[in-house]
């Protein structure tokens, strides 16, 4: 995984089941998911291999076929790489307490929250996952009805597998 943005940055437009999402990309890796359709300052609306992979993958998430990402991404590192390492060991399907986010990452409750709602990679990096507590979604970078959503579609899609047909006779 890469931590260092690479320029010229270049977007493309998705739709996903979760509405359209911005992808940002580099030569080297995926830097930035927006929610909405979005034409951002200084990128280039064009695509590249990264893109690609990330609307494959997304695809694959959003119908339960995918359970963790590995594509090319690039994000900060320090304490705000250190949560979103933390962030992406929460299994598919599971969440974590925002106090338990922090104690994996060194962190503090209240600086986990900063990063996660400044996640530049949501979904990918499933920020969704953290929570307050039981009964309490807390934030989101996305409005907390699509965290819902997202957490719903996991718990539906945890135990579901699939399996290439077999052609043999």
């Amino acid at each position: 995984m890469e931590r260092k943005e690479d320029k010229p940055l270049s977007y493309w437009i998705y739709d996903t089941p979760a509405g359209d999402v911005t992808v940002l990309a580099t030569e080297k890796a995926v830097v930035e998911l927006l929610f909405g359709a979005q034409d951002p300052q200084g990128a280039k609306n064009d695509e590249n291999i990264h893109q690609y992979d990330a609307i494959i993958e997304l695809n694959q998430y959003f119908y339960g076929q995918r359970k963790a990402f590995d594509l090319a991404i690039a994000y900060q590192g320090g304490e705000a790489g250190r949560v979103y390492d933390a962030v992406r060991s929460i299994p598919y399907g599971s969440t974590k307490t925002y106090e338990e986010v922090a104690k994996i990452a060194k962190s503090k409750p209240e600086k986990v929250k900063e990063f996660l709602l400044h996640n530049p990679i949501p979904i990918l990096i499933p920020c969704h996952r953290a929570v307050e507590g039981e009964n309490d979604l807390g934030i989101y970078c996305g409005d907390v009805e699509l965290k819902r959503k997202l957490l719903r579609m996991e718990k539906t899609n945890v135990n579901r597998e699939f399996h290439a047909p077999d052609y043999a006779d």
